[in-house]
């Protein structure tokens, strides 16, 4: 299996102060994988280096990216190579419509022949957005709002998609229809590393995950496994 991304001995500091310390981490082609953790743990941080948001003067350690390293990059550069986040809180345009979102989202390709096909995909994973694909980002619901945030980062054509929070603050329905949809999006062939809050149904989508605290990996392993872990399920499962 092709080894897709890859963190060795990676630290973030913002100024004097180390939030991430020197932890291991990868993800391999085909994978979903996720990092839980309370707040502040340095699941964020992880996730903004990676796709190149953070200061490179933060990094120490490295982070490799199909078999490049990547962690001097800047985001846009990282973005073209196809990696694609998308950020905690969504980050839609509000004031463009559902489709001019989806359009921007393939700025970066050359095929243009192809991507009016590609958001049609989008409408059969999300058939909201087609209802709404004249409607200004604004006006859609938080759970739609995330649901265009995904489509617009998949019309990029990612190798690796992480997802920030892609839970929260939205009802526990669509909750299961976004992770019902990560689900498909990797039988479609998309790798996923995505942050999630919901420690729950994290573990239950994911094959392999990373628990992180006070900016290190305590602990990984099989998401099976972790669910049966005593400590996992004290901290973090609420059992």
């Amino acid at each position: 299996m092709k080894r897709l991304l890859e963190l060795k001995g990676f630290c973030y500091s913002y100024g004097n102060i180390q939030v991430v310390k020197g932890i291991d981490l990868y993800v391999d082609e085909g994978e979903i994988v996720t990092l839980i953790g309370s707040n502040g743990a340095g699941k964020t941080t992880t996730m903004q280096s990676i796709s190149g948001l953070n200061p490179v003067s933060g990094v120490k350690g490295e982070i490799w990216f199909d078999g490049e390293r990547i962690d001097h990059l800047k985001g846009n550069l990282i973005a073209a190579k196809g990696l694609c986040q998308v950020l905690e809180g969504r980050h839609i345009f509000s004031q463009l419509t559902v489709e001019e979102n989806l359009m921007i989202g393939a700025y970066t390709r050359k095929d243009k022949k192809e991507i009016q096909k590609d958001i049609d995909g989008m409408y059969k994973l999300f058939p909201r957005l087609e209802e709404r694909k004249k409607q200004d980002g604004g006006t859609l619901s938080g759970g739609e709002q995330q649901m265009l945030a995904i489509a617009r980062a998949l019309v990029a054509k990612p190798k690796l998609l992480l997802l920030d929070e892609p839970s929260l603050g939205l009802a526990p329905i669509i909750v299961e229809e976004i992770f019902r949809a990560i689900v498909k999006i990797r039988e479609q062939g998309t790798t996923i590393l995505f942050v999630e809050q919901n420690s729950n149904i994290a573990l239950a989508t994911a094959e392999r995950g990373y628990v992180m605290q006070t900016g290190e990996i305590i602990m990984a392993d099989s998401c099976e496994n972790l669910r049966n872990n005593d400590e996992v399920k004290k901290a973090y499962l609420g059992e």
